[in-house]
């Protein structure tokens, strides 16, 4: 061998080495289970084991999708058995298990083992056929995966020796014709020549076969159209392989498991069929709560997140025993997956993790459930739809989509089952499309829509007599979700963009034909009628500028349902979101009102203007052009800049966040940003997701951007969400948290981020727990925050020695003039304490007064700021603790009362009587509940 061969297959060593490193690293799930399997085996190159080894592996595997719950779990840990009830032959095709069945089924639940009881086999010497069905979302996928696993690890179907699974949707792509023993080994190179496969003796008795998704073939049981073939090494298309596995002429000894939707239980006939079994999804709150529990509580071992985890299971089981319509639609698994995909990302924010929006959560809930699928030509023909029409998405998008856009266009949450009719039935023409909606119906329209367990809460006053049935979307969000999907695909065009847009096409198809067309006629035909010829060249630009158009109304659309002035009062979207989950607690709110807030809508709108949901769409049949995203992004920019520019409520401020994070268009946010110089989000409960949006939102803006005012007061914060908001706090000038429980921990917390922001003057921690240690915590920490002026830490339980302490370390300060300490309980020697150290020495010092607001008076002078110290009690008294108000208002008293009887002046005396006045009439107010604001 030369020195060259010899340097080459060194280098293919090392790269094979490398490459087998990364394999093993990217399983770190499964390496344990893998040493399991090796070491109960004597013989590791065993074809066996090796494919039992390689099986793992390979449905170890977890979607994308399911990284949104940080990886903390894997399929084993995470699987909850779906209720699977066999079927007799003429109730196989039945309806579903209620999904709120408070007693047992008639018939016993099964597994998947019981099914392959050797008992049950009709034929000695042959094996058995099972065919497992169910709607979509029931977790037909989800079992198979954990059926091979459970294998794998030889803890079911122990019987079998080899399980070989095949993917239908991959031998539906074949069209070269293979051997059965081929076509394994062309997926399992290891099982190539097994003696099991062989057809000899018996063998295949200890071998199971497993075909996924049987609807996504093409099986034909005719014998003019499959011949019939027993010899595993006869080269054949995969259908005519599976038809004779199923007729038990090709290795009659093994047996056969098949998955499919229930449109296609038919395909495969009565005959060949030795046991049917239903899988019934999650028929009782029990398995509901199961679930939630495997995936909600798979966090990263943390006390703290693990107790919050198990408060929202116990209010999601509260609200899937009081039988809501949560509970009805987690009877699909498929919607337990993304009510906990919703929580995790509601409630378990990772500043660290991949960004996560609640669209590409919808987008990715149905790329798992529809990804691939398609509504197939008929059995048996030849007939190829086109592209745009095969998409079982989209054909769920033109009519479940219409209807949505439709009820949200008219504020409307259910529907009749006529209205269900006249908009999912439409007018058929052709014996396809009748063929397409009746699989559609089986299949798929069961899982977005259900029965209203309460339908007169879904309809206007006066219409409750109607005891019709009606129907909702199983969750709320995906009404708005596939509203949204309908108008950004396009979908709602006028009569005029349809005709505009098949001449455009038309033309385009054919353009040298046109051409050639319209050179000939015009030898013959007049002038002015050759000019219609040359007008339908023009249509593809016409189309072009109608459906600009169209796109500007999208904006318009988005920008008008974001500032709808009746929606003001609602709460912000994501807390409606949340409590569409977990329930509303407390007093039930009325159900029904006049304009049904729809606020959902134009977020999601914007969210699957995104990069991520539109290749996500793509794959599902759904495309949205990058030209359609610049026309929508260019008009939506004017409108929110437009209307940015008006105050806007809390509520409307933090959707309005919400929709710029959904967007993830930082160039569009920053041109927005740039008109907003207040944001108040006063009484808005933050949580970390919340946190995370308005730090997300803001760190679009560039260095140069400030805001005035950031007023998070009331807000339920805590210090970790200041850490989360760090980013959001280099942007600002005015500073108010007041009235949330920081404690000492916040403080600390917000003095080591505020130093990144230059241009901080005033902070406001009013009310916010901070003690005597946090008010030492910021006399250590002043210093490194050179441009403060103006510090409030008023009703914060300050005693005299940590006041002092802060005083003094004010005046050092190079700039705070401005000190609030009232509502602490200072004592008169300490209080005028404080007024003596606010003014400087007169020898030495930096010769700057330092304002101490700690009472309406300072010693037996009145304050000049008593009138601002009244204020804020009166704004605040509401939501503060009344008992301890009412104590510091009668101190204010006592120190008026003895202010007064110092003073000669009739004239200071009478302006005491004044404030005095006031503070009395603040305390009878505040007794009586009613506080109007403060008089100037």
């Amino acid at each position: 061998m030369s020195s060259l061969q010899r340097r080459q297959l060194s280098q293919l060593l090392a790269v094979w080495r490398l490459k087998s490193r990364v394999e093993v690293s990217l399983w770190p799930a499964a390496t344990h289970h893998c040493r399991t399997l090796c070491s109960t085996t004597t013989q590791p190159g065993d074809p066996i084991e090796v494919h039992r080894r390689k099986l793992f592996l390979w449905f170890s595997h977890l979607p994308q999708e399911e990284k949104q719950f940080g990886g903390y779990f894997s399929p084993e840990t995470m699987h909850v058995d779906p209720l699977i009830l066999e079927r007799k032959t003429e109730d196989r095709a039945g309806l579903h298990c209620s999904p709120l069945q408070t007693q047992g089924p008639s018939t016993p639940s099964i597994t998947v083992e019981q099914l392959f009881d050797p008992a049950a086999s009709c034929c000695e010497g042959r094996g058995l056929n099972v065919l497992l069905y169910g709607a979509v979302g029931t977790g037909k996928s989800t079992m198979v995966r954990k059926l091979v696993l459970d294998w794998c690890r030889g803890t079911t179907l122990t019987q079998f020796k080899l399980l070989v699974p095949f993917s239908c949707e991959d031998l539906g792509q074949l069209a070269k014709a293979s051997s059965l023993r081929d076509l394994v080994s062309r997926k399992y190179l290891h099982l190539r020549k097994h003696p099991l496969l062989s057809g000899e003796g018996e063998q295949a008795k200890d071998v199971l076969f497993l075909f996924n998704g049987m609807e996504k073939m093409k099986l034909d049981f005719r014998i003019g159209a499959s011949e019939l073939c027993s010899d595993p090494n006869e080269p054949l298309p995969p259908g005519v392989l599976v038809v004779n596995l199923l007729r038990k002429y090709l290795l009659p000894e093994a047996s056969v498991v098949v998955t499919t939707r229930l449109s296609a239980l038919d395909r495969i006939p009565q005959k060949y069929v030795s046991r049917y079994a239903q899988i019934c999804g999650f028929n009782d709150p029990d398995r509901q709560r199961a679930y939630f529990t495997s995936r909600l509580l798979q966090q990263t071992g943390e006390t703290a997140r693990n107790h919050e985890a198990q408060a929202l299971i116990e209010l999601l089981y509260l609200n899937l025993q009081r039988e809501s319509q949560l509970g009805a639609a987690c009877f699909l698994p498929s919607y337990c997956w993304l009510t906990c995909a919703t929580l995790h990302f509601l409630h378990f924010t990772d500043t660290q993790a991949p960004i996560r929006t609640l669209t590409g959560i919808y987008t990715s809930f149905l790329r798992l459930n529809f990804g691939g699928e398609v509504l197939g030509s008929k059995t048996g023909t030849n007939v190829q739809l086109q592209e745009n029409h095969s998409s079982l998405m989209l054909f769920v998008v033109r009519t479940l989509g219409k209807l949505a856009f439709d009820c949200v266009t008219y504020k409307r949450t259910s529907f009749s089952e006529k209205e269900l009719e006249q908009w999912i039935g439409g007018e058929t023409k052709t014996d396809e499309e009748l063929r397409q909606l009746t699989m559609f119906r089986t299949d798929v329209l069961d899982f977005f829509l259900a029965p209203c367990l309460d339908s007169r809460k879904h309809l206007p006053k006066g219409d409750g007599e109607n005891d019709e049935q009606r129907y909702v979307f199983a969750v709320p969000a995906m009404q708005e979700y596939l509203a949204a999907l309908y108008v950004v695909l396009g979908e709602n065009k006028s009569a005029l963009e349809k005709l505009t847009r098949q001449v455009s096409v038309a033309i385009g198809q054919a353009s040298e034909e046109v051409s050639a067309v319209v050179n000939i006629f015009s030898k013959f035909i007049p002038l002015r009628i050759f000019a219609v010829f040359n007008l339908l060249k023009l249509f593809p630009k016409l189309y072009n500028k109608i459906s600009g158009y169209n796109k500007g109304s999208i904006a318009r659309t988005m920008a008008s349902e974001m500032f709808r002035t009746e929606d003001s009062q609602n709460e912000d979207v994501l807390d409606q979101v949340e409590q569409s989950l977990l329930g509303v607690h407390g007093p039930q709110l009325q159900q029904y009102s006049e304009g049904q807030p729809f606020e959902l809508y134009p977020i999601f709108m914007g969210g699957l203007l995104h990069y991520e949901n539109r290749v996500l769409l793509q794959q599902l049949g759904c495309s949205i052009q990058s030209t359609t995203v610049v026309q929508i992004t260019r008009v939506l920019r004017k409108y929110l800049v437009r209307e940015m520019s008006k105050p806007q409520p809390p509520e409307e401020l933090m959707d309005l966040l919400v929709l710029l994070y959904e967007f993830q268009n930082p160039r569009l946010t920053a041109e927005v940003l740039a008109s907003i110089r207040t944001i108040r989000l006063t009484n808005i409960r933050m949580t970390s997701l919340k946190c995370f949006i308005l730090s997300s939102v803001l760190s679009c803006t560039p260095a140069s951007y400030h805001l005035d005012q950031m007023d998070l007061s009331s807000c339920l914060l805590t210090h970790d969400h200041l850490q989360t908001l760090r980013p959001a706090f280099r942007h600002v000038t005015d500073l108010k948290l007041c009235d949330n429980p920081l404690l000492e921990s916040g403080a600390r917390t917000l003095l080591e981020a505020l130093p990144e922001n230059q241009s901080l003057t005033h902070l406001s921690l009013m009310h916010t727990g901070l003690g005597d240690a946090g008010a030492l915590e910021l006399a250590d920490r002043l210093q490194k925050h050179a441009g403060l002026q103006e510090l409030n830490v008023a009703y914060n339980n300050i005693g005299d020695n940590a006041a002092l302490a802060l005083v003094d370390a004010c005046r050092e300060h190079p700039s705070i003039h401005t000190l609030h300490l009232y509502l602490n309980p200072l004592s008169n020697v300490g209080k005028q304490s404080l007024y003596v150290r606010g003014v400087p020495e007169s020898q030495g010092g930096s010769g700057r007064r330092v304002r101490v607001l700690a009472s309406v008076t300072e010693g037996s002078d009145l304050s000049e700021d008593w009138h601002p110290i009244l204020s804020v009690i009166r704004e605040n008294a509401s939501s503060w603790d009344r008992e301890r108000v009412e104590q510091q208002l009668k101190v204010f008293l006592r120190d008026l009362e003895w202010g007064r009887q110092q003073q000669q002046s009739l004239w200071k005396r009478l302006h005491f009587r004044r404030v005095e006045k006031g503070v009395r009439q603040t305390l009878r107010m505040l007794e009586k509940d009613k506080l109007p604001p403060a008089r100037k």
